[in-house]
């Protein structure tokens, strides 16, 4: 049984989020809640929600200890570009630089330990 949680278009590149999606993977929560704390990154922000928010899904069942959890799977997918296109900005020798404004998928699966 897996608790899951997901954001989505959230403005930030799925490039600079994946490093904190990395670093969570198959943790307990309280450990994976931790260390999203203390990094400084935006990504690490975002996940944080996302966990916290997997981890109150999962404490609705009352068969579940929420200390038992651990992070099961951790996915940062690309999302549409904002206005669903690129916009452009002037470049150099009178140019236009295409300006990509990225949003991304958040998804975060929690799951009990199994007794081993």
């Amino acid at each position: 049984m897996e608790f899951r949680a997901s954001h989505r278009y959230a403005h930030i590149s799925a490039f600079k989020a994946r490093s904190a999606a990395t670093l969570i993977r198959g943790l307990d929560v309280n450990r994976a809640l931790v260390l999203l704390e203390h990094d400084p990154t935006r990504g690490a922000a975002f996940l944080k929600k996302v966990l916290r928010s997997a981890i109150a899904n999962a404490s609705q069942d009352e068969n579940v200890d929420p200390n038992r959890l651990y992070v099961k799977d951790v996915r940062v997918d690309e999302g549409p570009l904002i206005h669903g296109r690129p916009r452009f900005r002037p470049g150099p020798m009178g140019r236009a630089m295409p300006l990509r404004r990225r949003t991304s998928h958040f998804h975060v699966a929690v799951a009990p330990r199994e007794n081993a």
